[in-house]
């Protein structure tokens, strides 16, 4: 038990403060996160994802194989997702920001820190990997998630290429294919932007706090906190053997597969009306249970 509590207070307790700071802050100065979000949506988020992508240490092999794992993890959790919908026969709105939530996880804000903070730089490298592509999925198949809810899914389709991230990721992929660098002065600015992001994003998670309503949908709720918090790494463990994972790359993708919901989640919501009071509440309260699950997570994977 001693264990698992300074696991808690080393790794988690600190990702919790500061959004507790901006849930705070949110309160007592009335300030709403659609400005703050939007900051990061269309600025800190792509300097992040390309300042990842740019500066990984990572072999081809491992960053091949850890969006591979990435990518066959989010299949299988958003069919398992979809099928538990059907079975509830949640409406399309209803569906779309189940799919949001409980597929798409805290890997940058939350998952990147406590990385680093448990297994250190290596595990962090993949990490970050693991990060970029979920990332990528985020920002892209996420949007089509978010506006299938009221707009066909061609015309969402087509609102990928208003996306800043993609394009910070295509720009990411050629500069390291070419080994080019960026000059000094463009490479400060991207880290000090990409140095922001999580910060600001854990600030946004407290101030999306400041309005929950839970509005009955209670069953959609624990869909995707079983899914977010339970299944996933379950999920991610067994691939893991399948994949053939070990060490670093072991720690790093089971325990970013594990993470509550995502607080990009609540900006896709905000800004394509994807029923934003329950994606904020799904985020809370994967958020708030996270610890109970996590927790233990870490002491599986040799924190």
């Amino acid at each position: 038990m001693i264990d698992l509590i300074d696991l808690f207070s080393k790794n988690l307790l600190p990702i919790l403060l500061i959004a507790a700071a901006g849930f705070i802050l949110g309160k007592i100065f009335k300030i709403t996160p659609r400005a703050l979000s939007q900051v990061i949506f269309y600025i800190f988020s792509p300097a992040l994802v390309f300042r990842l992508l740019t500066q990984s240490q990572l072999s081809n092999k491992d960053i091949v194989k850890t969006i591979f794992f990435a990518t066959v993890f989010l299949l299988i959790v958003a069919g398992l997702t979809w099928l538990a919908g059907k079975l509830l026969k949640l409406e399309r709105k209803m569906m779309a920001a189940v799919l949001l939530t409980a597929l798409f996880m805290n890997a940058g804000n939350y998952g990147l820190p406590m990385t680093n903070f448990a297994f250190g730089e290596t595990a962090l490298a993949f990490a970050s990997v693991f990060f970029v592509a979920t990332a990528t999925y985020t920002n892209s198949v996420g949007v089509v998630i978010a506006s299938s809810g009221h707009t066909s899914v061609w015309e969402a389709i087509k609102g990928l290429l208003r996306l800043p991230s993609i394009y910070a990721l295509v720009l990411g992929i050629i500069m390291v294919r070419l080994e080019w660098t960026l000059p000094t002065v463009l490479d400060r600015t991207v880290n000090l932007l990409a140095d922001a992001s999580i910060p600001s994003m854990l600030i946004l998670l407290g101030l999306q706090f400041v309005n929950l309503k839970l509005d009955g949908q209670l069953r959609p709720l624990v869909l995707v906190s079983a899914m977010r918090l339970l299944i996933a790494p379950l999920v991610a463990l067994g691939l893991s053997r399948l994949f053939g994972l070990s060490g670093a790359a072991y720690q790093a993708a089971v325990l970013e597969a594990g993470m509550p919901a995502a607080v990009l989640t609540t900006v896709l919501a905000t800004e394509f009306d994807c029923l934003p009071s329950f994606v904020t509440t799904a985020v809370f309260v994967t958020t708030i249970l996270s610890p109970l699950t996590l927790t233990p997570l870490l002491y599986i994977l040799g924190a």
